[in-house]
Formats: C-alpha cells, sequence, structure tokens
C-alpha cells in the first residue's frame, strides 16, 4: 500500500474536484441560497473547507500566518473560482503530503489560536485536516441534493471492487 497520507490527500483532491463538478452549473444565486446544514449554504461550506485548509497548511508549512491565512483568503462567490482554488490547495496538500517522511509526523508545529499559540504534531493535524474536509463534504453532499442535483458518489475511492472511474487516474 502506497503511504495512507498521500492517499488520502489524493482522496481530498479528487472528492472535492468530484464534488465541485456536480455543482460547477449552479448560478450564484443557487450558491449562496440557503440549504440545511451547520453552515447555512453550499456557498459558506465550501469556502470554509478551502480557507480552514489553508490555516492548516500555513501551520504544516511553518507559514506563520495562523488566523491571519484566514485574512489572505477571502470568501469566494463563484463556484468556478472557489473550485480552482481548492484545486490549488489540494495540491499543496497531496505535495506536503509526498514529502512526508515517518519522522515529520511526529515533528511539532505550532498553530496560532486565538488565546495563543498550540503545539501540535504533523500526523495528528493531517488526520483531523482529512477528517475536517470529509464532515463538511457530507454536509455539502446534502445540499446538492437540496439544489435540486444528484449528488455524486463520493466515496469509491481506495478500493479496487466498486472504484469510479474518475478516481482510476489518482492510482496511476
Amino acid at each position: 500500500m502506497r503511504d495512507p497520507f498521500l492517499t488520502m490527500s489524493l482522496n481530498n483532491a479528487w472528492a472535492n474536484t468530484t464534488l465541485y463538478g456536480a455543482i460547477a452549473g449552479l448560478s450564484g444565486e443557487a450558491f449562496a441560497a440557503p440549504r440545511p446544514g451547520f453552515f447555512p449554504s453550499l456557498k459558506a461550506t465550501l469556502n470554509h473547507i478551502w480557507r480552514v485548509d489553508l490555516y492548516y497548511l500555513d501551520a504544516l508549512e511553518e507559514g506563520g500566518l495562523g488566523p491571519r491565512a484566514f485574512d489572505e483568503a477571502p470568501e469566494q462567490d463563484s463556484v468556478a473560482g472557489l473550485a480552482a482554488r481548492q484545486a490549488e490547495a489540494d495540491m499543496r496538500l497531496a505535495q506536503f503530503c509526498q514529502r512526508l517522511t515517518p519522522e515529520m509526523l511526529d515533528a511539532p508545529r505550532t498553530t496560532l489560536r486565538r488565546h495563543g499559540p498550540v503545539t501540535e504534531q504533523v500526523g495528528p493535524i493531517l488526520l483531523h485536516l482529512f477528517q475536517h474536509q470529509v464532515h463538511h463534504r457530507g454536509q455539502a453532499h446534502t445540499m446538492v441534493a437540496d439544489a435540486g442535483l444528484a449528488p455524486p458518489q463520493l466515496d469509491d475511492f481506495h478500493l479496487e471492487f466498486g472504484r469510479v472511474p474518475s478516481a482510476q487516474a489518482y492510482f496511476t
């Protein structure tokens, strides 16, 4: 088996690409329309995923922005614009995971929080980031259905049995 951290980063990239493909035709109004979920719209949910990705990527890459990462990433209003920015973040994450060594997984990283810095390890930050994406993509999946679109299959990535053709490219 290849590195599970790299595989999860590629799964995130594929799932995001697939999700954005399903909503590519949404108007700006439909993208921002109120939907059931933790955040009030697809726009808010997907912007949240992207902006939190940037926050943790900055910590992993030791960029030092902390919460300023959110200021550097203003909310996106269009599906296409946000899809492009999410794809960039997904590539950064995959490239980071590709460079991982076993020693790096235990390396400390500082996450700057409202109440001060918190030291975490690279491995748990990555696991949290993957879980965060899955959690909110699941909510977006429900919102896609609420928008009258067919929600895409997002879980047929890892196993040979049932792997959707669009996921196969991530394994070559």
